[in-house]
């Protein structure tokens, strides 16, 4: 059983930063990726970032890209999303993901946690 514990939502004014936080347990793949996704009101639930952990590898999305910064520390299984710069465009549940699909970007995860909000307020 994958469990995915998240923190570090909150509500922020525009230009101030804020981290996520997921603590993975029970997910295992041959080729390991974890992530970010964010489904803002109204909107398609959309891939933010991934981290393939065996090949020290991370993309993220163009709209993120330059501002977040995902991170692995394997030692304590625990995922973050580091965000910088934060719009009002980045208002959203964020969620903390597994199983990556070739469609990432378009929040294509085999696995989902259960979100943490994120508001950026202007």
């Amino acid at each position: 059983l994958v469990q995915f514990v998240e923190s570090g939502g909150g509500s922020v004014q525009v230009g101030e930063s804020l981290r996520l936080s997921c603590v993975v347990s029970g997910y295992t793949s041959e080729n390991p990726c974890m992530g970010w996704a964010r489904q803002a009101p109204g909107k398609e639930r959309e891939g933010v970032s991934v981290i393939y952990s065996k090949l020290n590898r991370t993309y993220y999305s163009s709209s993120v890209k330059g501002r977040f910064t995902i991170s692995l520390d394997n030692a304590k299984n625990e995922m973050y999303l580091q965000m910088f710069h934060l719009k009002p465009e980045d208002t959203a549940v964020y969620y903390c993901v597994a199983g990556c699909r070739q469609s990432w970007g378009r929040g294509d995860f085999s696995l989902w946690g259960q979100g943490t909000q994120v508001t950026v307020s202007s």
